[in-house]
């Protein structure tokens, strides 16, 4: 554990002591025959697109970028630290047509080919995917640690859970390695920013090998009252029970304390500068998320080509908010109002297992499994929410949280999920790989009232299918198309309530097609591709009484993605992509039975991009980057935006020594001012203003 102080980043004192005993030479003196098979997983290079690199992702078959029927991008450790990614969610909005939806409430979100949100936009970690609790994810939030970061575009991830209409990302993690090996990272930066990370790996003796990873940081923010505190230590070891038998273990613990910021309000319709720097949430104001991973694996090699394995997981999270949230300006006033003095807490715990044979021998690949779980979710908070209060728009007291509302436990729900799934991937000549994956799932939830209200039982289910083809032109060119389906809830699961027990899993069906290629010799790779997705069974009002709300609408989005990586010299190279995306309701009824179809959904942009130049010579490396985001709407009757904005980044590095990288990170270099999502209609979550970090980064 990491104990987290109010006023302190916590401390790495111990972590260091556990790694220097670790390493000690020595330490594990026993010595037998038997040695351990260490998966290794593929890894992403900061040059080109990486089309030779295994999917960990899409698919559980060993296939490389190029061979898979997808669209699916890696991003590797190297190339965010080039970066100077501080948070995944920085890393992650680098790749093509994943724009950030992220607040105080839900955590991390995305969106992606014209969906939104954490139903929709499924987040992984080795594979093991957290139930999203009433819309919130929160974990994993920074890259240390992370060998690289996967996203599968559109649904499609069928040994994973994650039917998720829109995208499925991955955060593959460092394994552990018989050779040992140091690195640590300081920086500091603006903001009072301090940030520090150490991770170890070595052997077991002669039968295993460990990895630790250990992070945290601080800083004050960019606003007032922005502090924030991030802490973790991952832990991973493999072990060989037997020439043909390996053990995994990981352990894994996360605190944080984000920034207490809901957004800034508008002023007559427009982002005010003047009031940038501004926090009006109040002072007292507390946001943390806890959270606690242990994951077991036992493989069995029963042959060359059959091995079994069970995967054990347990995830625990604690989360906390006591803010308010509902900010508005009285231009005749000149006042700022406020309202939701909202506290909350949720406490999930989390118990699956993964059963799964593969088999690889001949023309075939196929993997089979079976998954069950079960999920408890508690959740807490002072509904109805009330309170309010007015502060001047600069140079006011926050004043404290004074909710007339008591906190109390609403409701637990017991989620109950079980699962069965195949692929096969086979060859039918060195041209030709045809894919094929079904998934079956099924849900039952259990909501128990702890006011007194009436409690229910829901039962729910489905299939998922994807059918792929890939056409190799040549060894470096390769064509492909797939049809998939997938599904969302209309909420979070853990947080169904009596109103939206009755409905259904949304469905969801896309084809794609596209096409990948490397030229001179991996020296320049591109990729493009075509898609259309239609999403049904999403909530409306009844036609025939607009009071109700029924299950009937539908919503479809249809785009084109490029994403290019190019060696201009020897020392250069640009990164480069693109995504347009024309998504629209096809039918949706809302209130007084208002029609919404032809509309844009909300939080999603027609356009966005991302261009890369990088300059690596001898002893020096340098890059610069630029990001847009086209203007998206903040309500379905698409009177309200967010306008568009596009940003630069920079960074400059030193290799002092073989051991030791000093590098430069600049944020924001025109200062931009800008929105990344809103809150409301009437305020908004801005970027951070420009600023500097300096890192040393040291491995041996």
């Amino acid at each position: 554990m990491i104990p987290f102080r109010p006023n302190h980043a916590p401390s790495l004192r111990p972590i260091v002591a556990t790694i220097a005993a670790l390493c000690a030479p020595g330490i594990w003196a026993q010595q037998t025959e038997v040695m351990p098979t260490v998966t290794v997983q593929a890894k992403a290079s900061h040059e080109g697109l990486g089309l030779t690199s295994e999917s960990a992702t899409a698919s559980r078959l060993n296939l490389t970028l190029q061979e898979l029927p997808a669209s699916a991008e890696m991003l590797g450790a190297d190339t965010m630290q080039a970066r100077g990614d501080l948070l995944l969610k920085d890393a992650i909005t680098r790749t093509t047509g994943l724009t950030d939806t992220s607040s105080p409430g839900n955590g991390v979100a995305y969106s992606s080919r014209g969906f939104s949100g954490n139903s929709a936009i499924a987040l992984l970690e080795n594979g093991q995917r957290p139930q999203v609790g009433s819309g919130t994810a929160t974990y994993p939030a920074d890259p240390w640690g992370y060998e690289y970061i996967e996203v599968l575009r559109g649904p499609g991830s069928i040994v994973y859970g994650s039917g998720t209409t829109g995208a499925t990302i991955n955060a593959v993690r460092k394994a552990p390695q018989r050779k040992t090996s140091v690195e640590a990272m300081a920086g500091i930066g603006g903001g009072k920013t301090l940030r520090g990370g150490i991770g170890a790996t070595g052997a077991l003796g002669d039968k295993g090998a460990f990895r630790v990873d250990a992070y945290a940081d601080r800083s004050d923010g960019f606003i007032d009252r922005g502090q924030s505190r991030r802490g973790k230590i991952l832990t991973s070891m493999n072990y060989a029970l037997a020439s043909n038998v390996d053990f995994d273990l990981s352990l894994d613990h996360s605190e944080q304390r984000p920034r207490r910021y809901f957004g800034t309000p508008l002023v007559e319709g427009r982002i005010a500068r003047e009031l940038r720097d501004q926090n009006y949430n109040v002072g007292d104001a507390d946001i943390s998320f806890k959270d606690d991973k242990a994951v077991a694996r036992l493989t069995w090699r029963v042959s060359p080509a059959l091995s079994i394995s069970n995967e054990l997981a347990y995830m625990k999270a604690h989360r906390n908010w006591r803010n308010v949230e509902h900010y508005s300006y009285d231009a005749q006033a000149k006042v700022v109002k406020r309202s939701d003095y909202l506290a909350l807490q949720h406490d999930q715990e989390q118990t699956g297992n993964r059963l799964e044979a593969r088999w690889n021998a001949g023309a075939n690949r196929v993997v089979a499994g079976w998954e069950a779980a079960t999920i408890n979710f508690t959740h807490t908070n002072n509904s109805p929410y009330g309170g309010a209060s007015t502060v001047a728009p600069i140079g006011f007291n926050p004043g404290t949280f004074d909710s007339p509302d008591p906190l109390r436990p609403n409701f637990r729900t017991d989620t109950t999920t079980n699962a069965l799934y195949f692929e096969d991937a086979y060859s039918v000549n060195e041209r030709l790989l045809f894919l094929a994956g079904l998934r079956h799932d099924q849900y039952k939830v259990d909501r128990v009232s702890l006011l007194g209200a009436a409690g229910f039982s829901s039962k729910l289910h489905a299939n998922a299918v994807r059918l792929g083809l890939t056409w190799k032109l040549s060894a470096d060119t390769a064509l492909y198309g797939q049809v998939s389906s997938g599904s969302d809830p209309v909420t979070s699961l853990l947080s169904l309530n009596l109103s939206n027990s009755r409905y259904k899993l949304t469905s969801s069906r896309q084809v794609e097609t596209g096409i990948k290629q490397s030229l001179a010799n991996g020296k320049a790779e591109w990729t493009a591709a075509l898609y259309r997705i239609s999403k049904d069974d999403i909530i409306t009002r009844d036609p025939a009484n607009p009071a109700l709300s029924i299950q009937g609408g539908s919503q479809s989005s249809r785009g084109a993605e490029v994403s290019a990586s190019v060696a201009l010299a020897s020392a250069w190279r640009l990164a480069a992509n693109a995504a347009y995306t024309d998504a629209q309701f096809d039918q949706l009824l809302e209130g007084g039975n208002i029609s919404r179809a032809g509309k844009r959904p909300s939080n999603v942009p027609k356009i966005s991009s991302n261009l890369w130049l990088t300059y690596r010579a001898e002893g020096w490396r340098a890059a610069v980057g630029a990001r847009y985001v086209g203007e998206r709407y903040i309500d379905n009757g698409n009177t309200k935006v967010l306008p568009a904005y596009a940003t630069m980044d920079a960074s400059l590095g030193w290799n002092v020594n073989r051991n030791l990288l000093v590098q430069l990170n600049l944020r924001n270099l025109t200062d931009k001012l800008y929105a990344t999502t809103s809150y409301s209609d009437s305020q908004y979550l801005l970027g951070d203003r420009r600023h500097v970090e300096l890192s040393a980064q040291w491995r041996y």
